[in-house]
């Protein structure tokens, strides 16, 4: 690679991975550029990743990301607190019920509204749910990407027992739209919590049927352990957080680090792992997926022994006063912050979002160079990121 300092031109010379070109003292190292994406199918979602290679091994890596991007913070600032609902449950479309909460619980905030007991134990109950589906589709498709087929089976097997209670009570089974300002939509059906409890149960009890089949298969571990390492400092560095950060050694978790809803009244167990690589990561997944239905049966118990008013009377125009706050949450990818500035109007005048996608997925310039192509699919599927997410 020559630059004339005259004109500021580049000129790239190369013939292949791995190959020289030039003669005598004059002789070129050349690396091979290549684009992973933006249509590969070994992606997660739309994203390209510019990778350098020497041979099959990757010397830098440039995680390029938009090619999903709607806009959604612009179409916040013409649509009232209501209708932003419907788009914030989008851009991580495994996690809708969290998305809404993060925003419902921003203008709450804003507006100094105090939702009623019940919804909020309702909340608690329905987010971790939630995080139990976002989990299991990621157990799933994490080793079918790297060659294991059975365990997308038991996943989804477990997936559509919560979904069943999810699209009960919310009439979605995707996008959920069951949070509103001062509380949730409508009450839940007569019974509903006992349906809910029987169906954590049963997942509970057959989900050491994928962690037998997976966690110490000699064929996963062999792809998995001691692979993407990503230390505890560059994931603080990075901005990383929820399963990817713990797996590094840090222990963040916002349920108990800044209790918001009602966690400061839970013992929330925080899953972490030291190690930081593949396997460490998907251990993490796995372990919280037990966690979250045992804290999701405990705030079951909690509804069972409230009543009362499931929402807020609110006007038929809902202005937030003028001002701005933070709110975060800890999303099933890691933390989400709602940054919301209001003029005083039904419309946000600005509504930013802080996902954690973004961030986890900037890692990759880290872990990726030094590895070898055969690992790449294995460390990017191991970051547990939606493309949407990042793009927004």
């Amino acid at each position: 690679m020559t630059t004339d300092a005259g004109d500021l031109r580049e000129l790239t010379v190369g013939t292949g991975a791995g190959l020289v070109a030039g003669t005598g003292d004059q002789q070129l190292g050349t690396d091979m550029v290549l684009n992973i994406g933006p249509q590969h199918p070994s992606t997660h979602g739309v994203l390209r990743l510019k990778l350098v290679l020497d041979g099959e091994r990757v010397v830098a890596c440039e995680p390029i990301v938009g090619y999903m991007h709607r806009g959604a913070e612009k179409l916040f600032e013409v649509r009232d607190y209501r209708q932003i609902i419907v788009l914030a449950n989008r851009h991580d479309w495994l996690s809708a019920f969290s998305n809404e909460l993060g925003v419902v619980l921003a203008v709450e905030r804003l507006m100094g509204m105090e939702v009623p007991e019940r919804a909020t134990w309702l909340r608690m109950a329905l987010a971790e749910l939630n995080r139990v589906l976002n989990h299991l589709m990621f157990l799933g498709s994490y080793p079918l990407e790297i060659g294991a087929i059975t365990p997308i089976f038991y996943a989804f097997r477990e997936r559509e027992t919560i979904q069943a209670v999810m699209e009960e009570v919310s009439g979605g089974r995707i996008h959920y739209m069951f949070n509103r300002v001062g509380g949730l939509k409508e009450e839940v059906p007569y019974g509903w919590t006992g349906r809910a409890r029987a169906a954590i149960g049963e997942v509970r009890r057959r989900l050491p049927d994928l962690d037998h089949l997976i966690r110490r298969n000699e064929i996963f571990l062999a792809r998995t352990v001691g692979v993407g390492v990503l230390s505890a400092a560059d994931a603080a560095a990075f901005g990383a957080s929820g399963p990817v950060a713990r797996a590094s050694g840090l222990d963040l978790d916002l349920r108990r680090d800044d209790p918001y809803l009602a966690y400061d009244e839970l013992d929330v167990p925080v899953v972490t792992r030291t190690a930081g690589d593949c396997h460490a990561r998907f251990e993490v997944l796995l372990d919280q997926v037990y966690a979250s239905l045992d804290l999701a049966e405990q705030c079951l118990d909690r509804v069972d022994q409230l009543t009362g008013p499931i929402n807020t009377r609110l006007p038929k125009v809902l202005k937030a006063p003028e001002g701005h706050t933070y709110a975060w949450t800890e999303n099933p990818l890691g933390i989400n912050g709602y940054y919301l500035v209001s003029r005083g109007e039904k419309t946000p005048w600005r509504l930013k979002l802080r996902t954690a996608s973004y961030a986890n997925v900037q890692a990759l310039a880290t872990l990726l160079p030094g590895c070898l192509v055969p690992d790449l699919i294995a460390i990017l599927g191991s970051m547990f990121f939606v493309v949407g997410d990042i793009d927004k």
